[in-house]
């Protein structure tokens, strides 16, 4: 499938909820993931410019990447997971240079042009409709602002081999992305640059990571072996694309808005930007509509109030 079928689908995709997983701790800090999460690190601070002023990332989890970022003033973490953004909130603290926003990243709560760079890492995959989410992360970014996404690449050799021997069913080859799990997708690499194009990026640079992501060569070769080997073959990237994990840095292209100073979020109700702000909610100041605000997170998941007579 490459769009969902129907309108309600296209307009409210399925979202893969983390809420009170321990994802964080089992997957990356005790599953065996020293070796990607090093490469990612390398692809990320060879794509990302060295400093800015303000970046989204979006599906920031526990915030494993939000520590490589540390040349930009401020930092929007943006999960659907509230325990997931708890979790960063204790490993990061709460600097004011941190924004934590639980919201749906198919419906960002930001005005147009606000961010100057943005990045998703291993989200994609979960994205039931990869174009529309790329498609609002172009909307908030700044005149020339640069996305890093990374998307699980079906046409990797692993697959391609499985395939060619008759061990899986589908075509690696294929342009569809693939749910070989419910809510988890594998894309080719020439569609993803199309929605790219298609939203209005520029794609500058392609990195392949992640191509000894082999459980029993991690066992039997040292990772600082595979982290240098992998570091060397992620340039590659721009000529073939046959790595399970794949990192793209483009630049936002055409007409393009600047966010008027002082705005910030946007009603998800009524598209206003104008807010009052305590410790505990967040109310649009021309449809009445109230967003929670749980511990320093704002909560744009559902508002816990709408009073469409207000003012």
């Amino acid at each position: 499938m490459s769009e969902p079928e129907n309108t309600a689908e296209r307009e409210f995709p399925p979202i893969c909820d983390y809420e009170g997983s321990t994802y964080q701790t089992e997957f990356w800090e005790q599953g065996g993931r020293e070796y990607e999460d090093r490469v990612e690190a390398i692809a990320l601070r060879r794509l990302l410019p060295p400093k800015g002023e303000l970046l989204l990332e979006v599906g920031a989890g526990a915030g494993r990447n939000t520590p490589r970022y540390q040349g930009y003033d401020r930092i929007v973490l943006l999960d659907y997971s509230i325990t997931q953004l708890q979790q960063a909130q204790a490993r990061l603290g709460r600097d004011e240079r941190y924004i934590y926003v639980a919201a749906d990243a198919y419906r960002l709560p930001f005005v147009k042009g606000l961010f100057d760079s943005a990045t998703m890492i291993r989200v994609l995959h979960h994205m039931a409709h990869g174009p529309k989410v790329i498609r609002g992360i172009r909307e908030v970014l700044r005149p020339g602002g640069v996305f890093i996404l990374e998307f699980a690449n079906k046409r990797n050799l692993k697959a391609i081999a499985r395939y060619l021997l008759r061990k899986q069913t589908w075509n690696p080859f294929d342009p569809h992305p693939i749910e070989f799990v419910e809510l988890n997708f594998n894309f080719h690499p020439a569609t993803t640059r199309q929605w790219l194009r298609e939203a209005g990026f520029a794609i500058e640079q392609q990195l392949t990571v992640s191509h000894f992501r082999i459980w029993w060569l991690k066992r039997v070769v040292p990772i600082s072996w595979l982290v240098a080997l992998d570091a060397a073959l992620q340039w590659t990237g721009n000529w073939w694309q046959y790595s399970p994990s794949v990192f793209l840095r483009s630049r936002a292209q055409g007409e393009s808005v600047l966010a008027a100073p002082g705005t910030f979020f946007r009603c998800l109700q009524c598209g206003n930007t104008t807010f009052h702000q305590t410790s505990q909610q967040i109310t649009c100041q021309t449809c009445g509509t109230q967003w929670a605000i749980h511990d320093g997170i704002y909560n744009f998941k559902s508002p816990v109030s709408t009073n469409l007579s207000f003012g």
